[in-house]
């Protein structure tokens, strides 16, 4: 199962209300993944600056290196990778409240 689909799927579960056992074990499996999703980040930010410095080497103004930059395959996994960054980030930050709002409850109701 690829990174992308684990998130997908985590998503899939977060639509649903969870129990906080399984909302628990989310947040672990999330976390975790975080960090390979930060090496991907990482491998795909290398593999656009490569490309950056393929047109900047041919001499082309900055400026027009970056546009042409944007527009190879590597800056779309560029914004792939930072943009499930962003996702798995915001997915532990909604289980935190999740377990939280759930502890609460069953602290409540005692």
């Amino acid at each position: 199962m690829s990174v992308d689909e684990m998130v997908a799927d985590a998503q899939d579960q977060l639509q649903h209300e969870l129990p906080p056992a399984q909302a628990r074990d989310l947040l672990v499996k999330m976390t975790a993944l975080l960090g390979n999703v930060l090496d991907a980040c990482v491998k795909a930010d290398h593999a656009y600056n490569v490309v950056l410095l393929r047109f900047l080497d041919a001499d082309e103004p900055a400026n027009r290196a970056r546009i042409r930059a944007e527009t190879s395959l590597e800056y779309i996994a560029k914004r792939r990778a930072h943009n499930t960054e962003l996702l798995v980030v915001e997915m532990v930050r909604s289980l935190k409240v999740v377990i939280k709002s759930s502890e609460e409850e069953m602290r409540l109701s005692r």
